[in-house]
């Protein structure tokens, strides 16, 4: 009998043994980004599918947990105590006691942390400074600690304080110099610093730092019945926003990365065409949250204009040349895992028509590297190349993370 080794097998194979972290950065195994809790996620998903055992994944569960885990006013879902709660939400199962008062103890945590980052959070908007990506984000902010507690507590008082919060982003603010800008304008430039080219701050939108992340949480929210005051009229306001800086171009509507007060002033961005297609920024995750908003909003037109970009974007050799990387972040992995979610609850067939090629891509792109992490390396990777393989969803929901699912 011959057995059929896949391509995400090969890199399951490669990553059987954690590396202890740093010296000086014991946190880093907690990192669903870089460590043990995102590579972590890749043999959870193996095991609950058959392919992988759960003593894999328990040697990589516990070195995320190895150190004591931090539930620091600074910690998110991609860092620290929110971080190892979203990977043992995706090994807790129905059919098993493994991994549930661990679990139930981390859900108190998060519980915790999400009231003292809403009450900063509400204590900034009233100051009337410019919030950070760190605030707000799908990496450390409230957007991603959002996304964790939809998953595990969505009748919670907790997750109603995060979509308040984000309903309280999208309306506008008034700049005594410079006029009125959105509430997620943030006061450094993409880097998180100062710079010349972003006199001002700017308004970020990608998935990763930009207003798309609360997007989509809204979305999702909406769609399972979970709404807070002002929750259709914030979903509104960003969509406008979306509709209103959209481009055109030889290959379908694209939007800019970010827009600075130049750019603002000017009605038109200076980014000049699009970007290289991603999760992180450009038309795969924009396209995912402006079509899971119009789901949710019962609007079928809009729907469709966003699906028309996503496929538009898979089939144009010009943005996909752009693709650099396997990667979930910013690669292949990314792109695919997000336009297989779309595909799945697309209007139209254009989108299923346009996967075939993007897997094959995946997968001719994809050789192992010295990365191990979930965001940038080899298990993310594996992730997605897992996803094509089967063409289904991960039983593990490992990609509620990047809030596409």
């Amino acid at each position: 009998m011959t057995t059929t080794t896949s391509p995400a097998d090969s890199f399951a194979r490669r990553l059987t043994t954690p590396a202890p972290p740093p010296d000086d950065q014991p946190w880093a195994a907690q990192s669903l980004a870089v460590g043990a809790a995102g590579t972590a996620l890749l043999h959870i998903e193996r095991a609950r599918t058959g392919n992988g055992t759960w003593q894999q994944a328990h040697t990589w569960i516990k070195s995320a947990v190895a150190t004591d885990v931090s539930a620091a006013d600074t910690s998110g879902l991609y860092l620290g105590a929110p971080a190892v709660a979203f990977m043992l939400s995706c090994a807790v199962t129905a059919d098993s006691a493994r991994y549930h008062d661990t679990a139930a103890t981390m859900d108190r945590h998060i519980t915790d942390l999400t009231h003292r980052r809403a009450d900063a959070a509400d204590s900034r908007l009233r100051s009337g400074h410019r919030p950070t990506f760190h605030e707000y984000d799908v990496f450390y902010g409230m957007t991603g600690i959002g996304a964790y507690l939809l998953r595990r507590a969505p009748t919670g008082n907790a997750i109603e304080r995060v979509l308040s919060y984000l309903v309280a982003l999208t309306r506008p603010i008034r700049d005594s110099d410079q006029g009125e800008l959105p509430g997620w304008w943030v006061g450094h430039d993409p880097n998180l610093a100062q710079s010349r080219q972003f006199p001002g701050g700017h308004a970020n939108l990608g998935a990763a730092h930009g207003i798309t992340g609360p997007l989509l949480l809204l979305a999702r929210a909406l769609r399972q019945g979970l709404t807070v005051d002002g929750h259709h009229g914030a979903i509104d306001t960003i969509l406008g926003w979306l509709d209103a800086w959209r481009q055109d171009g030889p290959g379908g509507p694209w939007w800019p990365e970010h827009l600075h007060l130049g750019d603002l002033h000017a009605g038109t961005p200076g980014q000049t065409g699009p970007a290289r297609p991603s999760w992180c920024y450009g038309t795969p995750s924009i396209a995912r949250a402006g079509q899971l908003a119009s789901i949710a909003r019962h609007d079928t037109a809009r729907q469709h204009l966003y699906e028309d970009a996503m496929a538009r974007c898979l089939t144009d050799p010009g943005q996909l040349s752009t693709i650099a990387d396997t990667s979930l972040c910013h690669g292949w992995a990314g792109v695919y895992q997000t336009a297989w979610r779309t595909a799945q609850d697309a209007v139209t067939p254009a989108l299923r028509a346009a996967l075939p090629g993007i897997a094959a891509a995946l997968t001719r792109h994809a050789h192992p590297g010295p990365d191990p992490g979930l965001l940038e390396g080899d298990a993310g990777t594996a992730l997605a190349l897992t996803t094509a393989a089967h063409d289904a969803a991960p039983i593990s929901g490992w990609d509620a993370c990047l809030l596409i699912d």
